[in-house]
């Protein structure tokens, strides 16, 4: 098979042909149909963001994908089945505090790093194995474009920080980092889940505007100045009353103080979830003051991606179009384009644009040639 190899850092992928994967015990091959390129991933491919990858390595964030086989404890998948393969690989002997990996692009600790080994490459390949647990059905309607159902990787960052924070229908949610890719997928999966009001506080106008016009009067949208008390007091008349949660999405190089900014407008018994990169770069940490969560009775938590039943939930409101995919801005590439892809990504890293590469694409070219 075809598939784009991170070699080193700092070089440009290389489209090479390697062995076809082949899946074990507890384990699933499928053919990789469309896979998103996140937006940051030249600075993980330039080594910026000092990610777990050991090169050689096929990176790449799961996707839509169609079955080729199955173990013996699959007992529903069948070769030919449409399904989204979940990146996020967990170690099965800890139930409570299983090991993670993000398959074919970063690990947590020792014991991710022990799983990145033996689940080695991602979906940057015309095929992959992956854990059964991982691969979920699709509905049909998902193989008309697969392209725009791989932005199901995005979606699920945010889905799983709102689940960590508990948010009802109803329910008012400030999203900090709102003008971004992941930020702005917050808002729209918020809204899909029923929220009664989402407040998106960002400096790109342009940005702010296009999330009021796509979803009208239930976002409220407020520009920053960077001066931390005068936006903390403008995200709170925003809202017209209590924010029952804050979710946090800013990246790596956003400061301290725009998170806590956001953070200490929730309400009394309110709750906060961190999600974003900020400070994994250096710079100040947050320090939310002590007396104002104990008094307030406020919960703050980190999460890091989303728990496996997430995508369940995930898929049931995209197949219902709570979660309207119809919106996305969504650019193709072929694998052989892989390096075009990412520099791509990169210059469209905006609310709603996503990046996908379609590794079989050159696979059902080369056979309708022959």
């Amino acid at each position: 098979m075809r598939a784009a190899v991170l070699t080193k850092f700092g070089a440009p992928l290389e489209v090479l042909d390697v062995p076809t994967p082949e899946a074990g015990g507890g384990e699933v091959l499928v053919e990789v149909l469309a896979t998103c390129v996140l937006p940051y991933a030249a600075e993980i491919f330039g080594g910026e963001r000092n990610y777990p990858l050991v090169p050689p390595v096929v990176p790449g964030m799961g996707g839509v994908c169609r079955v080729v086989g199955a173990g013996p404890d699959a007992t529903r998948l069948r070769p030919g089945d449409l399904v989204w393969c979940d990146a996020t690989v967990r170690s099965r002997d800890d139930a409570l505090t299983p090991d993670i990996t993000l398959q074919g692009w970063s690990s947590r600790g020792e014991g991710g790093a022990r799983l990145a080994r033996h689940l080695h490459d991602g979906s940057f390949a015309e095929s992959m194995r992956v854990p059964t647990e991982n691969v979920f059905p699709l509905p049909a309607s998902a193989g008309d474009d697969p392209a725009r159902w791989a932005a199901l990787a995005v979606y699920g960052v945010p889905y799983g920080g709102l689940l960590a924070g508990g948010l009802e229908a109803g329910e008012t949610l400030l999203v900090s980092g709102s003008t971004g890719n992941f930020g702005s997928s917050a808002v729209a999966a918020a809204l899909a889940m029923g929220a009664g009001r989402v407040i998106a506080p960002g400096r790109n106008r342009a940005v702010l505007d296009l999330l009021a016009d796509r979803f009208g009067p239930r976002v409220r949208t407020v520009e920053l100045s960077g001066d931390e008390a005068a936006d903390g007091a403008a995200m709170s008349a925003a809202a017209g009353g209590p924010i029952d949660l804050v979710l946090d999405l800013l990246p790596p190089s956003a400061p301290s103080s725009a998170t806590r900014a956001a953070a200490m407008t929730v309400r009394e018994y309110g709750r906060v979830v961190l999600m974003g990169g900020v400070g994994m770069l250096g710079g100040d940490d947050l320090a939310l003051p002590y007396p104002w969560i104990m008094r307030n009775s406020v919960t703050v938590r980190g999460q890091w991606l989303y728990p496996r039943a997430a995508n369940v939930g995930l898929l049931r409101i995209a197949a219902s179009g709570a979660l309207d995919l119809d919106a996305e801005r969504v650019r193709t590439f072929r694998l052989d384009d892989v390096n075009d892809a990412v520099a791509y990504a990169a210059a469209h890293g905006g609310p709603f644009d996503r990046t996908v590469l379609t590794p079989r694409a050159d696979a059902v070219r080369a056979a309708t040639a022959r």
